[in-house]
């Protein structure tokens, strides 16, 4: 008899090893991922776990429905899965999200103080011409060890006997940025150009508002969602300051979005609190919702 007649698996031999062990092993991982329900009702069918912040999505999709469907707004659903929710169910969620989510509009000092204090934010035509040496962090890349080598980089840069090409040069070498094939000269750059972290470090920040001509290397490290970036500034335009007045309603206009967003926050956290959640994580309070 054909020994390979009597053998388990499909056969793939010792060597290239058996490709039905492999799957199978593929199968059941998928298969032992735990479902998540709230309150016993599945938000995706067994072994088929969305990413985590899909699955977050569709807990508070269904946070939102059950609590519609216990005000009588929408009819229950005799099933196990959470149903997917149409045109109609949304438009109800909203309404009822509208009746009881109320958050305070805010009062002309709230404002004021808040120019008062993010006053760089509202300065019009500032730009910087920048250029810069990135260190970017990558998957695997020992953030640590990035760090030390870009620490000692900025060092020797900042160095009083460094000569003035070396920035130049040092960019060219080290930063992993397209901007390295010109010495890394980024041009003129203004706050909405740069990324956030960037920009709240080189045009928000409080210690800039009695340096507006200065330019020069930035004394530290500049971390972002890039990496460690080496900043020099070669020029600068300060920009003009407008008058309170002329940015009031944008002003008032985001402390309204604020105030909504905490309280939307703090709604569904109760009704996080209030359900039985198994198998997932959400923000949750136990304490009456305060406006």
């Amino acid at each position: 008899m054909n020994p390979s007649l009597t053998s388990s698996g499909c056969g793939g031999g010792a060597a290239g090893g058996c490709g039905c062990a492999s799957a199978a092993e593929s199968v059941a991982s998928v298969q032992s991922q735990p479902t998540a329900t709230i309150n016993g009702v599945a938000l995706h069918p067994p072994g088929q776990r969305p990413p985590e912040d899909e699955l977050r999505e569709r807990a508070y999709a269904e946070l939102l429905r059950q609590h519609a469907v216990a005000q009588g707004l929408l009819a229950p659903h005799d099933t196990v899965l959470a149903p997917e929710l149409d045109d109609s169910a949304r438009q109800v969620l909203e309404a009822m999200i509208d009746a009881e989510v109320h958050s305070p509009q805010p009062q002309e000092d709230e404002c004021q103080r808040y120019h008062q204090a993010h006053a760089s934010q509202f300065i019009v035509g500032q730009a910087l011409h920048m250029r810069h040496i990135l260190f970017a962090v990558t998957p695997g890349v020992n953030v640590q060890a990035l760090a030390v080598h870009a620490e000692k980089a900025l060092l020797e840069l900042t160095h009083k006997d460094t000569p003035s090409g070396r920035f130049a040069q040092r960019a060219t070498e080290l930063s992993n940025c397209p901007s390295s094939t010109q010495g890394g000269d980024l041009g003129w750059l203004g706050p909405d150009d740069c990324a956030p972290e960037l920009a709240k470090e080189l045009f928000h920040q409080s210690h800039h508002q009695g340096q507006k001509n200065s330019v020069g290397i930035h004394p530290m490290l500049v971390h972002s969602r890039f990496g460690f970036h080496i900043i020099e500034v070669l020029e600068r335009r300060a920009g003009t300051q407008p008058a309170y007045a002329e940015v009031h309603e944008r002003i008032a206009r985001l402390l309204a979005m604020q105030s909504r967003a905490r309280a939307l926050h703090q709604y569904m956290s109760l009704l996080a609190g209030e359900a039985a959640l198994e198998h997932i994580v959400l923000d949750a309070a136990d304490s009456p919702l305060v406006q």
